[in-house]
């Protein structure tokens, strides 16, 4: 009896030993994007709602998929084939597969994640670096340290998932194999990129700090919040201080905001999760609520991110956005408007933001989110230029003109202070090169940027502003163009028929400093909104000065008698993107100047005003490029040689081509003749006008913006007076 008691009194122990070890370590994991309470009603509410449901299923249909097949860890050999395609599948379907385990309980999916890990934890070291590494930034598992940050963030969360499952066995084996040896290599290997105010940086703190909270590793948290010496000079919260200004626009330019701003936000859910002391959500003024409307505040009325920098064709549907726009509307209690942008996505994320999302969408119709004229600043103070967009017209067929006098943007910054772009109804009309690369194209260098990215794509000619003796702003030296910003001088928004931007780019080159007023008017007499454009150069000495207009489209008209390059071409010059460019035409005039292309539809009209002895040049792409890595695109450049000038246009949409029914009609413009009625340092007036009674003068002033300041011009034998920066002044 004694011996049973004493046999029962031990057996006793041995459970309330086993509660109080299941007490310390449940509910531990997973902590990184979503918790064992929001587990519990993800696996309650998978099939309720419709977004969630589908996401649920397509998992399932993957890793079911991915069970049938052997595991693949190959050994690394490309920097866009088969096996850097690979590794990115893995960690996808690793992080999937955990989430379907949390969900279902099927250890088949824990199986598939450990099985996987524990193949990687033999390759990884005995990896070297990656046989198609390029200077400094080559990773071991992959190319650049960049894709391999990106591996360890996804791995991070698929190890949470399933770190409970795991025996102490197969955890130690694990970690000691891959997953510290990684931080180390980050720590130790790429210190110097740890510490940078960079999208490499922000991927790889992301990696190194979720890592550290999945192993309770407050070294690897301290180095990933404050840069490898802990001191907060660096890392990623100094990153959100410095990479975003106050109103949220991304240094490097929104299609890069849009592929760091999936770290950012992954990683700041890990620490409102973890440390939520720290208050991440609200740091610079909650600026990372500020980035996701400042994207979307910069994309098309097709969702298209506008192309400036180094960017390729992303939408609102890219996979990152879709994460940013959950996490957003589910921490920030003001955004939570951006849930017609998750309706227009069409899917949600797997995790506990997805649900909420999916939960608000269920049986909701949210009213078209709302892009309208706005101007975002650039520079963590708010203080190094920014970026104007204008539009007008209605949701749904909106013009949309953006003028860019932001900073350099760093490494993936182009040379094109004063560049323009204008959308119309959707169309790309003006557009901007963006990046020359055919990103994961293998037999493209790699799927990585091109030479010619440096040579044409990053030159000023690319760019739809003012070039200074073929030579590129600040000559195309990244350090001088971080030293100078362009300067914004105004913004006015508030006549919704007349909106008007303005900003100066200083000493660009050869000691030419530029301004530039756009103004984008809606008139009942007009079909589409129209562009006014007055680019004033203020030079001390005669330059060739050189202003193009990428267009899409196919050219229709020009008035200008030029001779095209029929049977022999060559490069309009030798270097600075020059080099890139075929002479496809040319012809010279003294009278306004007109060009007229057709895309998709609808006309448009550039018509800019007269000076003596002003060439016209037709160009396209594709000039000295034997591997023919550049895209065949036209465009057509003002070229004058002389000293303080004005280039004063119109950009006008007009008439409309039916194909089918073979219709054509208004293919003329409604303004056909521009004149520079006066130019002096203080203001310039120039006066559009067409064969009709259609008769407008637009006057802007020079220098610093002043709303209070009076002007008075004498043209012929008439008196102007105007009030501020501006005034447009009709028939």
């Amino acid at each position: 009896m004694a011996r049973s008691l004493c046999a029962l009194l031990a057996v006793m122990l041995i459970l309330v030993a086993d509660l109080r070890s299941q007490h310390r370590t449940a509910g531990r994991h997973p902590r990184l994007v979503a918790s064992p309470m929001e587990v519990q009603l993800m696996r309650a509410e998978r099939g309720k709602y419709p977004l969630f449901a589908a996401v649920f299923q397509n998992a399932r249909t993957l890793i079911d998929s991915a069970l049938r097949r052997p595991l693949d860890v190959p050994v690394p050999k490309d920097a866009a084939g088969y096996t850097h395609e690979r590794h990115k599948q893995n960690y996808r379907e690793m992080q999937t597969a955990g989430m379907m385990y949390q969900l279902t309980g099927d250890e088949r999916y824990a199986s598939f994640v450990r099985d996987l890990l524990l193949q990687y934890a033999k390759l990884y070291p005995s990896l070297g670096l990656h046989p198609a590494a390029v200077g400094k930034s080559g990773g071991r598992l992959f190319w650049q340290t960049l894709n391999e940050s990106v591996w360890l963030v996804n791995t991070s969360i698929a190890y949470d998932l399933v770190y409970e499952w795991l025996s102490p066995d197969d955890r130690a084996r694990i970690e000691e194999g891959v997953l510290r040896p990684m931080a180390k290599f980050f720590i130790k290997d790429c210190a110097s990129t740890v510490d940078r105010i960079h999208n490499h940086a922000t991927w790889m703190t992301a990696g190194i700090g979720m890592l550290g909270y999945v192993l309770d590793d407050k070294r690897y948290i301290e180095t990933a919040l404050k840069g490898t010496k802990q001191s907060g000079d660096a890392g990623f919260l100094r990153q959100i201080d410095l990479l975003f200004s106050p109103d949220g626009y991304y240094s490097e330019g929104p299609y890069y905001s849009r592929y760091a701003i999936y770290p950012f936000f992954v990683f700041a859910e890990s620490i409102e999760r973890n440390q939520p002391e720290l208050k991440v959500y609200e740091r610079h003024g909650g600026v990372l609520g500020k980035a996701i409307e400042a994207i979307l505040q910069l994309t098309t009325e097709n969702g298209d991110i506008i192309q400036i920098n180094d960017a390729m064709t992303k939408t609102v549907k890219a996979q990152e956005l879709v994460l940013a726009v959950d996490y957003a509307f589910a921490r920030y209690p003001n955004l939570q408007h951006l849930l017609s942008i998750a309706a227009e996505q069409g899917k949600v994320t797997f995790d506990a933001a997805g649900l909420a999302v999916a939960k608000a969408l269920n049986g909701s119709r949210p009213a078209p989110y709302a892009k309208r004229s706005v101007e975002l600043s650039d520079g963590s103070n708010g203080d190094e230029g920014g970026i104007g967009v204008l539009r007008a017209g209605e949701q749904g067929s909106q013009a949309m003109l953006v003028l860019k006098y932001t900073a350099q943007g760093g490494g993936h910054g182009h040379f094109d202070r004063l560049n323009m772009l204008f959308v119309d109804e959707g169309r790309s009309v003006l557009t901007d090169y963006g990046a020359a690369r055919f990103v994961n194209v293998e037999p493209k260098y790699g799927g990585r940027y091109l030479k010619e990215n440096s040579s044409y794509a990053m030159q000023s000619v690319a760019h739809n502003t003012i070039i200074v003796d073929e030579t590129s702003h600040y000559a195309a030296n990244l350090e001088a163009g971080e030293k100078h910003p362009g300067q914004r001088r105004y913004v006015s928004t508030n006549d919704p028929s007349y909106q008007v931007v303005s900003a100066i780019a200083p000493d660009i080159a050869n000691g030419v400093t530029v301004e530039r007023t756009m103004a984008l008017v809606t008139d009942a007499a007009l079909t589409r909104p129209v562009v006014l454009d007055v680019l004033k150069v203020f030079a001390k000495r005669a330059h060739q000065l050189d202003l193009p207009f990428h267009y899409d489209g196919h050219l229709i008209h020009t008035n200008v008698r030029y001779e095209a390059r029929t049977s022999s071409q060559k490069p309009v010059g030798k270097a600075n993107g020059y080099q890139h460019l075929w002479e496809t035409a040319g012809g010279e005039s003294d009278s306004t100047i007109s060009v007229t292309w057709l895309l998709s539809g609808r006309y448009y009209t550039v018509a800019s005003a007269a000076a003596p002895k002003t060439e016209l040049l037709f160009v396209r792409t594709g000039a000295n490029d034997p591997n023919f890595n550049l895209r065949s695109e036209p465009a057509f450049l003002l070229r004058r040689d002389t000293t303080t000038t004005v280039f004063a246009s119109i950009i006008q949409p007009h008439g409309v081509f039916e194909p089918v029914d073979e219709l054509s009609l208004g293919y003329r413009p409604p303004f056909n003749r521009v004149r520079v009625l006066f130019t002096s340092d203080e203001a310039t007036v120039v006066e559009y006008s067409g064969d009709g009674a259609i008769r407008w003068r637009f006057a802007v002033s020079h220098g610093p913006s002043d709303e209070a300041r009076s002007h008075t011009v004498r043209i012929g034998g008439e008196t102007l007076t105007w009030t501020g920066n501006h005034s447009l002044i009709k028939n």
